[in-house]
Formats: C-alpha cells, sequence, structure tokens
C-alpha cells in the first residue's frame, strides 16, 4: 500500500461507518484534466506511432492547453479576482488549485518542446521534412522567400508602434505576434513595436517541397522593410492567452441571440491568463509586456521557438501517408447494409425490423444517422422532422436535409443550441439560414444548454404514424463523426417514440413533463435515476445475486455519484470506470474504493460516447447518451440517455468493456494519487493490443 493509499485508508477509518466523509476523497478537477491532457502528450511520446502522428498529437496537447487556460484558469482567476474563494470538493482554495495548475503546466509546456526538439523534429528530418530556422535557409530559398514576403507578407502587415503619442496595442487572443526594438539612428533612442503574424497565411511557409519556415522567422528577417531607416536591435515571437469564456444572463430569452452576439465581441478583449515567450526574448522586452499585458512571473511561459504548436496540423496535412496511421474508412453498420452493395440502405424500412445501435466511427456516420435524415427529408409520407443540434458544420448536410425537409413542405423543428462553447458565432449563422429556409428554430431552454443529442421523424406509414427516433452520444456532425467513438441507437419502439415527442414539447413549448419510460432526462432524473441503480447493486449484491457497475463517461467529477460508487465499493461491487478526461474519483483505496478500477483509452479517435452498464441481479440494463458525470450535465444541461432493450446490443457493449479492461489490452490506469501510469507491454514483455486498432482490423479483417 502506498503512503497516499494508507493516509486516505486511515481517514477512512476516523469516518466511521460512512466512508463518504473521509477529507480528500476526491481528486481535484482541474489537476485531472491536467493528467488527461499530459496523456495526450504521451502518444506524441509514443516511437512506435508515426512521426506525423506524433506531431498531430503535440498539436493536439497545445489547442487542448490553450482551451484549459481560455476557460478554467480565466474562471479561476475571476473567482479570485472576486473574492468568491470557496473551496472544491477536494478542500483546495481557488488560489491553492492555480498555483498547482501552474507548477503543472510550465513542466508539462517544457516537456512538450522537449519532445518537439528531440524527438519529433528528428524524426521528421529522417523521413525527409525539415522544419528550419531562418539562419538554415540556402541562398536561393532565401530569395524565394524574400519574393513571397514581398508578394504576400508585407501587403498585409500593420507595425505598431508603442510611444507616447501610441498607446499599447491591444493584442488578440492566441495570436502569434513579434516585439521588435528598434533604434532611431539620429536621436538614439530605442523604441518598441508590435507586429501581427497573419493567420490568413500558412503558420509555417514551404521553402522546397517538404522543407519548411515559421511565417514569423520570413517576418523577422525582413523588419528592415517594415521600419525603413531604423536600426532593427531585436526581435522575439510572444503569445497571449485571454479569458475567453461566455456568460450570457439568459432572463430574457427573446434577446438570447442579440445577448450572446454582444458577449462574443466582449469575448475579444477578456483579460490575459497566459503569455508566451521566446527563451531568448530580453527581459527588458518581457517586464515591458508583463506590465502592459498585466501579467505575473507564473503566467509567463518561456519555450524554445517556434511558439504555437497547433501549427503542426499544417504539416500532419502533407501528403505522406506512410507517416501516418494507415487510412480507415468506416463502413456502413451490418445492421443495415447486412452485407456491403453499391446501393444505400433503406434505413426507415431498418428501423421498422429491428433496433439498430451504432458505433461511430467504425460504423458510418454518413449511410446511418446522415441518411436516416435525407431520406426523411424527401419520403412523401414523412410529416415532421424534429432535431437537437449542439456542434454541427456550417456546410453541414443535416442542415442541407433540414433546409430540403422545410422546403418539402414537412413541419421541422430544431432546437439549436447557439451556447455550445466556441461554436456560438458559427451556431448564430446556420440557425438564421434554417430560420429563412422556414425551419421552425427554438434556442431551448432558459437558464439551460440543451446537449442531448436525439431526433425524431414522424411518418405516416399507412396503418398508423410512426416515430422514428434517433438517440445518440455524439454530435450531429459530419466531420468529427469520423474522428470520434460515439454510440447511436435508431430506433421505432413506441415507448421511446412517446418519451421523445415528449422531451421535445418541453424544449419547444410550455410542458411540464419530467415522466419517461425509457429515458432519462436531465436535469430531473439521469442523476438521480443512476443513484438508485448503484443502490440497487449494492442490494443485489447482498442478496447473492450478480452485480456490477460499469461506466463508460468522458468526465467523473459530481460527487454525489462518486460517493454512491464508494459506497457500492465498501459494500462488495465490483466496479470499472472507463474515462477518457476527468477523473475525481480516487480508485484503490483501502475501505473506500478498492473495489474500483479507473483506466483511459486514447488513440486515434476521440473516446467519446457516455455507457452506464448494471448487472441487475441478473437482467443487465445499459443506458447510453449525452450525459457525463459533471455538475453541468445534470443540473445545467438537457441530456438524455435511453436504455437499450435488445440483450445483443447489451452485449455488445459489454464485450468492449471485456476488451478494454483485459490485461492484454493497452491502457491508462488511475491511482489513488491521481497518477495516470501507461500500460503498453505485459509482465512478458510482450506489447499490448491496441484497442482502437482491434476494432479496426476486426471491421477491416485481418491486415
Amino acid at each position: 500500500m502506498t503512503s497516499s493509499q494508507e493516509n486516505l485508508a486511515n481517514q477512512v477509518t476516523e469516518a466511521g461507518s460512512d466512508p463518504t466523509t473521509s477529507v480528500d476523497r476526491f481528486l481535484d478537477r482541474e489537476l485531472s484534466w491536467l493528467a488527461f491532457n499530459q496523456r495526450v502528450l504521451e502518444l506524441s511520446e509514443d516511437d512506435r506511432l508515426p512521426v506525423l502522428e506524433r506531431a498531430k498529437f503535440l498539436a493536439i496537447f497545445a489547442s487542448n492547453l490553450d482551451e484549459f487556460f481560455m476557460v478554467r484558469v480565466a474562471g479561476l482567476k475571476r473567482r479570485i479576482a472576486t473574492g468568491i474563494a470557496v473551496r472544491a470538493a477536494n478542500g483546495h482554495t481557488p488560489r491553492e488549485v492555480l498555483e498547482d495548475i501552474w507548477e503543472r503546466a510550465h513542466a508539462m509546456q517544457r516537456e512538450q518542446a522537449q519532445v518537439f526538439h528531440s524527438d519529433v523534429l528528428p524524426g521528421l528530418l529522417a523521413a525527409g521534412i525539415e522544419l528550419l530556422r531562418w539562419q538554415d535557409l540556402a541562398e536561393n530559398e532565401r530569395a524565394e522567400m524574400n519574393r513571397f514576403f514581398d508578394a504576400q507578407v508585407f501587403p498585409v502587415l500593420t507595425p505598431l508602434a508603442v510611444d507616447p503619442s501610441h498607446p499599447f496595442p491591444y493584442i488578440s487572443g492566441l495570436s502569434l505576434n513579434l516585439a521588435v526594438v528598434v533604434r532611431n539612428p539620429v536621436s538614439g533612442t530605442e523604441l518598441f513595436a508590435r507586429v501581427k503574424v497573419p493567420p490568413s497565411l500558412p503558420r509555417f511557409v514551404k521553402v522546397a517541397p517538404q522543407r519548411f519556415v515559421p511565417l514569423e522567422d520570413v517576418m523577422g528577417a525582413h523588419l528592415d522593410d517594415l521600419f525603413p531607416g531604423m536600426q532593427i536591435l531585436q526581435n522575439h515571437s510572444f503569445r497571449v492567452t485571454r479569458n475567453e469564456d461566455v456568460e450570457v444572463e439568459e432572463d430574457d430569452a427573446e434577446n438570447l441571440l442579440l445577448a450572446l452576439e454582444r458577449e462574443l465581441m466582449r469575448r475579444r478583449f477578456g483579460p490575459p491568463v497566459r503569455l508566451e515567450v521566446e527563451q531568448s526574448m530580453d527581459p527588458h522586452v518581457l517586464e515591458l509586456l508583463m506590465s502592459e499585458l498585466d501579467v505575473n512571473e507564473h503566467e509567463v511561459f518561456r519555450i524554445p521557438g517556434p511558439l504555437d504548436l497547433t501549427g503542426l496540423w499544417d504539416l500532419y496535412s502533407l501528403d505522406r501517408d506512410d507517416l501516418k496511421l494507415r487510412k480507415y474508412v468506416s463502413k456502413t453498420s451490418r445492421q443495415l447494409a447486412g452485407v456491403e452493395s453499391s446501393s444505400a440502405p433503406d434505413v426507415l424500412a431498418c428501423i421498422r425490423e429491428r433496433d439498430i445501435l451504432l458505433h461511430h466511427p467504425y460504423d458510418s456516420f454518413s449511410t446511418s444517422v446522415q441518411l436516416f435524415l435525407e431520406q426523411a427529408a424527401i419520403d412523401p409520407n414523412v410529416l415532421a422532422i424534429k432535431q437537437t443540434l449542439y456542434r454541427t458544420s456550417g456546410d453541414s448536410p443535416i442542415v442541407d436535409a433540414l433546409i430540403t425537409a422545410a422546403q418539402e413542405g414537412k413541419q421541422v423543428l430544431a432546437i439549436v443550441e447557439i451556447k455550445a462553447r466556441f461554436d456560438e458565432e458559427n451556431n448564430i449563422a446556420w440557425s438564421r439560414k434554417l430560420e429563412e429556409a422556414g425551419v421552425h428554430v427554438v434556442y431551448g431552454l432558459v437558464g439551460l444548454k440543451t446537449h442531448s443529442k436525439i431526433s425524431m421523424v414522424v411518418r405516416n406509414d399507412g396503418d398508423q404514424l410512426r416515430r422514428y427516433c434517433h438517440i445518440g452520444t455524439g454530435n450531429y456532425h459530419p466531420k468529427t463523426a469520423r474522428l470520434y467513438e460515439d454510440f447511436g441507437l435508431l430506433t421505432c419502439s413506441t415507448t421511446v417514440g412517446d418519451d421523445v415527442a415528449n422531451l421535445f414539447n418541453v424544449l419547444s413549448g410550455y410542458s411540464m413533463n419530467t415522466q419517461y419510460d425509457r429515458l432519462l432526462v436531465a436535469p430531473h432524473s439521469v442523476r438521480s435515476g443512476l443513484l438508485d441503480r448503484i443502490e440497487r447493486e449494492i442490494e443485489h449484491h447482498a442478496q447473492g445475486r450478480p452485480a456490477r457497475i460499469r461506466f463508460k463517461v468522458n468526465a467523473l467529477v459530481d460527487e454525489r455519484v462518486v460517493d454512491a460508487l464508494y459506497r457500492a465499493s465498501g459494500a462488495g461491487v465490483p466496479i470499472e470506470v472507463w474515462v477518457r478526461g476527468i477523473c475525481s474519483l480516487r480508485p484503490g483505496v483501502p475501505r473506500l474504493s478498492e473495489n474500483i478500477r479507473v483506466i483511459s483509452i486514447l488513440g486515434r479517435f476521440l473516446e467519446h460516447s457516455r455507457c452506464y452498464g448494471f448487472d441487475n441481479g441478473g437482467i443487465p440494463e445499459l443506458w447510453i447518451g449525452s450525459a457525463d458525470m459533471m455538475h453541468r450535465n445534470l443540473d445545467r444541461r438537457v441530456e438524455a440517455l435511453v436504455q437499450l432493450r435488445d440483450l445483443g446490443h447489451v452485449a455488445e457493449i459489454n464485450t468492449l468493456f471485456d476488451l478494454a479492461f483485459d490485461a492484454g489490452t493497452s491502457a491508462w490506469d488511475l491511482h489513488a494519487d491521481g497518477s495516470w501510469t501507461r500500460r503498453t507491454r505485459g509482465d512478458d514483455g510482450t506489447t499490448l493490443l491496441d484497442f482502437q486498432e482491434t476494432l479496426i482490423a476486426g471491421n477491416l479483417g485481418a491486415p
């Protein structure tokens, strides 16, 4: 037993009969999120992956960390500034959490730079891809870059001076900039200027086939053109991260759209929360930036250039399949196609025959959910389509299908969540497009985000009006559906149809219904429904009946759910938690959570589905849906879970759990102290199975 486990076990003993009163039984959610991004970083360190895949994971790590600072760190700073020093569930104050974040984030960004310079760059070079600095270019390449600068870069640059008549300019969030110091040769005065790196141009400029140089290097070599007559003393790149979390008062739902648009404008001017600078930056220049941007020493991240490795996505787009994982093309679900054929399946006819469980991206989204809506849009017997939309693309065939349906004279309702973080502007744009086409667009309920993934088609089948429903775990976003792992259920069950119809009436009208048969709906019944089932498993175990709990989530944070799992563990119920990101539960603590195992799996696909399974005394019960175990999901969002009634579907998902938790499958294991350990090899040294690649091989056949 580790000292951490022993301390917690002692606290449990001191807590008496109720182990959930022990202190420090929760891991901090912010540090747990950083641990998740650390796992992403570890993928970039995996030398078994092709080098462009490793570069991709560096870009994902960087993008994830950007959002973490924009939202989570910004929220902590706001609470500290306003004096709202409410302790987290683990007893830590916002100030304590923020200090831990700074320490870990600094270490992680140093590690990211180390991986990039020591592993990924040499790996790219060995594969014939060179990411150079200006001094590494050949003379002919510099000449080509001179022409490129004159034609493409110089016309869009705006140097901004800083002096008594020119105040320090606004630095937009996540923009890359050059801090330039020049000297007036006449007066000898040193002056400061800022030049923004244009985001409209390639982050890494091609100087020759598979030879690239950072755009800021090209700009830095041509500063004489921007400041003619001045002596260029130095230039350094820097980048600012700002508070970009949106807060909208929803008292007046009628003005929600306008209020959100105003808030999005204000988002651009949120206070800085992080300043990234090149390690070589002159201390006096750094001091000026810190003063003008009002950031402290903890918020300054000194990094070997180049900054902003999200730009590595540009390299990943190179046509070098030999440096990437083998491409995977989703297949039409066997339950829809039966056998592969050239003709598209009649989705509605298939649904009439049986419930269909979809597992994306292994099952194609375009030939299932998308086709379901497209066929319904042009089916003359379809009378109405109702749909929730949380995130989708502006050119989405889902949006096009709804527009087509409206133009065909069908009643079409779209529940659009325009407050989906960082997708607000896109959602506003295409919601207006829907309205112009005659779709009834509703922005959900005041005070609640509509996060549920549901759609319903009402069709006159001759003998009756039948409701065809889809309930999923992922967004109606065809592009991300190729990258996100998710489940979905297609069904024309009368019970599910009644439930979904009632839920749409709640979302679009004045219905106060909270009673459902095959759905659990937040904020009313998801938490209570799952808590009841956890307690039921405790009773089953006490009576000697089969009992087990299996959760697959993106995040497990809610204290009431975690405490219920602790109680079940203490009663002897075996529990398996499969989490992608945040987990506040401490597993493996004697007398508290010794019957709980927590794993995480990361790979080419983002594990996104949510499943909640119970052995239920030998009659397995399994739910899938949109809800994670977080306060926001359970209390401030409309979420929907649906129970799977087909025992084959239940068995299929349980088989996935069996594979994920098998000792022969590679995964990360969570320990009581919050650390994660990756298992890639067995005790005998053999390489463990890659979960996602195993599923791909099962669909494609042996490679």
